[in-house]
């Protein structure tokens, strides 16, 4: 299985295709958006702030091709941290930004009455699942993930919604609707539960 990561600039490129080689798929890295139409899966990650990953998709020619392959030709796509957040039709962070808008929502900063919280938001944390299928079917246990943002989704419809974690508020951990998966957490990071959540998404 082939699976495509997007270079646009933003992602931590390397440690996501080292993550998916460890479960036995070839993965290629895409630096031109035409690469999309070569593989069987799309992955979007990234780290950063929200306007530079938008301005990135848009100067490098992704946003019409992005749009082709995964909402027309319906192929799966995985989004990871900044990669999830940018599905979003706004985000707030240092100014407002247009997003792709696949999910319907806007993009927040964390936010927390507790001096005792930080933020940003580093580390690992639990997630509550809230749909055990799709991204979740092979999990066992509690589920803890690494976490790296101090922005988080907040989706228009909560029946995407397919994972939440705590941090100063109840944010939006991990989303899915149809094809489009997507987590804040980086599932390469996560060592057994993140491995575990890949391998559901190859068979998604």
């Amino acid at each position: 299985m082939g699976i495509g990561i997007v270079n646009y600039g933003m992602g931590n490129l390397r440690s996501v295709a080292n993550a998916f080689e460890s479960l036995g798929c070839r993965t290629t890295i895409l630096s031109a958006p035409g690469e999309l139409a070569s593989v069987d899966r799309i992955v979007l990650p990234g780290v950063g702030a929200f306007g530079d990953g938008m301005r990135n998709l848009r100067s490098g020619g992704w946003v019409a091709p992005l749009e082709e392959q995964v909402l027309q030709r319906g192929k799966p796509f995985l989004g990871l941290c900044l990669g999830m957040q940018l599905l979003a039709s706004k985000g707030y962070e240092y100014g407002e930004w247009e997003g792709l808008g696949w999910i319907p929502g806007s993009v927040q900063r964390l936010t927390a009455t507790d001096p005792s919280i930080r933020i940003p938001h580093i580390g690992w944390n639990t997630v509550e699942v809230v749909k055990p299928s799709g991204l979740f079917r092979e999990a066992k246990g509690e589920q803890s993930f690494y976490f790296v943002h101090s922005y988080a989704l907040h989706p228009k419809d909560a029946a995407v919604v397919s994972g939440y974690c705590e941090h100063g508020e109840r944010f939006v951990a991990c989303i899915e609707r149809a094809n489009i998966f997507a987590t804040q957490f980086h599932p390469e990071k996560s060592q057994r539960c993140g491995l575990a959540l890949l391998r559901s998404f190859l068979k998604a």
